[in-house]
């Protein structure tokens, strides 16, 4: 898809840059696979009953990633793979999730049809997307003939890779054939419309009696282990869970020595000092390009407001060949040089300013506004602290500034405010109360208006701990390894020598972050594939630091071990048995007259306009059960005990105005038909998911 951006923004030339780069891709992938010639028999996992290969799943990254890379011009991040890797598998079980349904149904894309979403009357989205001009928004059917009456004459890969995209848009047709086909077999008939219609309609008087469950003390109904336990067994549909380890860990950050940020500095001079022999901007760009280290531009042309912050406050001074720094930025330390300066093109200028707003849209309310913002100028112009009266009288957040704006340039503000500051000729306030959709503004220029322009190369490098600092921490966390031979011991070595233990509770055999630590997957790899309970890890590198781990939990896909749970059951079977108790409590006719005899805890409530569809009662909370028990009962009637999530409810219908017969019922069938057909796509992916009881083996080789 990227390809045809190229092709469609760049012409011919794209496609020889395409070509080259598709090349590099092709030696540079992340493949995994066996060399030439050799069967994979490695799998990654199963889905709905069929095994995985692990090529067939490279095969799928690594048409993501040619995608990725055609769509941004460049190879994905370590980060950005990692996102590439989730994405194919969750292709693959879609694809294999649907594949016996479709042919179960007939679902099927021909070729007619495939030519017709690539260039005829239907096309598909994706290739709509990929030949709409940017600028105009409008999509160029002529492209795409264009594109592909030259599709012959271009390079072998570049043909398979467009082959490929064609087959890409085969699932996605294939998916909205088999929802619209599900989507025609719902219905909803007339007694549905109408019970929908009485639900949105129909109103209740009610009085209800709510005894909440702490109404009993937790010390009353004690719970025994083996209660749990059969409480979970009964309902382990609730409590299913994917595969998980549990982990201590010590960290040892590698950060740079005191030596390596000496050397640093070196190495930081020697860049200033090579940056003032660059003899032209052109060759400014192309150095800093070279030598920077992050992925933030390292060239570009600035006016004042647009400059970094450090470069603003030295506006006045700088002055072409200048070379500012090193600063620490972010992690990152800048050199920045001023290529060239301008004097011509868009003003930018400083300000300040207080905001007095209307207390509403009258005319008197404006005019109160306008005298006090007048007032206040004129206390300005007699001596009285700008900053001070904005920060005391200011309704914009930069009252907490003293008013100020900062730097900005023309075309950033409403008109306006925009004509006064840029009608000033020096620094000072203006004039006037300046009135525009936001209120009255007394305005201060700080920094008159100018118009100046700065061509800055930037050189970003990245302190870095050397490979001595390195090895030297690695031994460090070696040597703890070798005195943690057990879970025991690694608690013992860490107390001793004052390392803090962190913990990981649930760590799934897909993350690759530990804690605060982005790139673990070293570790997490290791506690799945080769750990053994209670074990302590070598030191494995991750990101900026060693980690020693140990192995402290176990847990397998399926119904949660009763000790991960334990907390939440034991507050489900208490509320039974808190439950329990006060039914057995409750006595007398009337809700008053059990309320007397059950106590102070036990109050009575009344509601009106009560509707089916809110499933809340004031002064409980959600309780749908007794909502629908209410619009159950006749009039006066009273219920038996009804249990909620919070308590016990005895409830008393006092009137129900029923909606009145309508002759026309289609717009609730259209409302409900319309929830069901949203529905039906997502739940059919879950069900289908569910029944294809994935397994999930990556771990074993990322």
């Amino acid at each position: 898809m990227a390809l045809i951006n190229k092709i469609r923004e760049k012409s011919g030339v794209a496609v020889g840059v395409i070509a080259v780069g598709l090349l590099v891709f092709i030696v540079g992938g992340d493949l995994m696979g066996p060399k030439s010639g050799q069967k994979d028999e490695r799998n990654v996992g199963e889905i709905a009953g069929n095994t995985i290969p692990l090529d067939v799943y490279q095969k799928q990254i690594e048409d993501l990633k040619y995608n990725f890379t055609n769509s941004y011009g460049r190879f994905p991040t370590e980060t950005e793979m990692n996102s590439i890797r989730q994405q194919a598998w969750d292709l693959m079980v879609v694809k294999e999730s649907f594949k016996q349904e479709y042919d179960a149904v007939g679902v099927n894309v021909s070729d007619e049809e495939l030519v017709d979403m690539v260039q005829g009357k239907n096309i598909s989205p994706q290739i709509r997307a990929s030949f709409t001009d940017p600028k105009t928004g409008q999509f160029d059917k002529g492209a795409i003939v264009q594109f592909l009456s030259r599709l012959g004459q271009m390079p072998a890969q570049q043909r398979t890779q467009w082959n490929a995209f064609e087959a890409s848009l085969i699932p996605a047709r294939k998916r909205i054939k088999f929802d619209h086909l599900l989507q025609g077999a719902n219905y909803i008939t007339d007694a549905e419309a109408q019970q929908q219609y009485r639900a949105e309609n129909e109103v209740a008087e009610a009085k209800y009696l709510y005894i909440p469950y702490y109404s009993v003390s937790d010390s009353a109904v004690a719970v025994s282990d083996s209660e749990l336990s059969s409480y979970l067994n009964d309902h382990q549909k609730q409590y299913q869970t994917d595969a998980y380890r549990s982990l201590e860990y010590v960290t040892f950050p590698i950060v740079p020595s005191a030596a390596d940020s000496a050397d640093f500095f070196k190495d930081m001079q020697a860049f200033k000092a090579e940056m003032a022999t660059v003899p032209s901007v052109e060759e400014d760009s192309i150095y800093a390009s070279a030598n920077t280290d992050s992925k933030a531009p390292s060239f570009g042309t600035y006016t004042v407001d647009q400059l970094p912050i450090i470069l603003q406050s030295n506006e006045k001074i700088l002055k072409k060949g200048d070379i500012l720094g090193p600063y620490n930025d972010g992690g990152f330390y800048t050199l920045y040089k001023i290529s060239d300066v301008a004097t011509d093109g868009a003003k930018s200028a400083r300000a300040s300013h207080i905001l007095i707003r209307a207390e509403d849209s009258t005319p008197a309310a404006k005019a109160k506004a306008k005298k006090k913002a007048e007032g206040i100028l004129r206390a300005i112009k007699r001596g009285a602290s700008f900053e001070k009266e904005a920060r005391e009288n200011s309704a914009d957040p930069s009252a907490s500034r003293g008013g100020d704006l900062g730097w900005f340039s023309e075309g950033r503000m409403v008109k306006p405010f925009e004509d006064a500051v840029f009608s000033m000729k020096k620094s000072g306030v203006y004039a006037k109360v300046v009135e525009t959709q936001f209120g009255f503004h007394i305005i201060k220029v700080t920094e008159a208006p100018i118009a100046k322009s700065f061509k800055v190369a930037t050189v970003q490098r990245e302190m870095i701990a050397s490979d001595e600092t390195r090895d030297k921490i690695f031994r460090q966390a070696d040597s703890f390894t070798a005195s943690a031979g057990d879970l025991n011991e690694f608690q013992a070595a860490a107390k001793e020598k004052g390392y803090r233990i962190q913990t990981a509770p649930t760590v799934n055999a897909n993350d690759r972050r530990l804690g605060a630590i982005a790139d673990a997957r070293t570790v997490v790899s290791w506690a799945f594939r080769d750990a053994a309970m209670e074990e302590v890890s070598d030191a494995k590198e991750a990101g900026d630091n060693y980690i020693v781990a140990a192995l402290t939990g176990v847990v397998e896909k399926g119904t949660a071990p009763l000790s991960t749970v334990k907390a939440e059951i034991t507050d489900k079977v208490k509320k039974e048995k808190q439950a329990e108790v006060i039914m057995k409590k409750l006595k007398g006719g009337s809700l008053d007259e059990m309320a007397t005899a059950y106590g102070s805890d036990a109050k009575v409530y009344e509601a009106s306009d009560l509707k089916i569809s809110s499933n809340i009662l004031p002064s409980v909370g959600f309780a749908p059960e007794a909502v629908g028990t209410i619009f159950g009962l006749k009039n006066g009637e009273i219920s038996k005990p009804v249990k909620t999530d919070n308590g016990i409810l005895v409830v008393q219908t006092i009137a129900k105005t029923e909606a009145p017969e309508i002759a026309d019922y289609s717009k609730f069938k259209k409302e409900l038909e319309a929830k069901l057909d949203n529905r039906v796509s997502f739940n059919i992916s879950e069900s289908l998911k569910e029944a294809a009881n994935v397994k999930d083996q990556r771990y074993l080789y990322y």
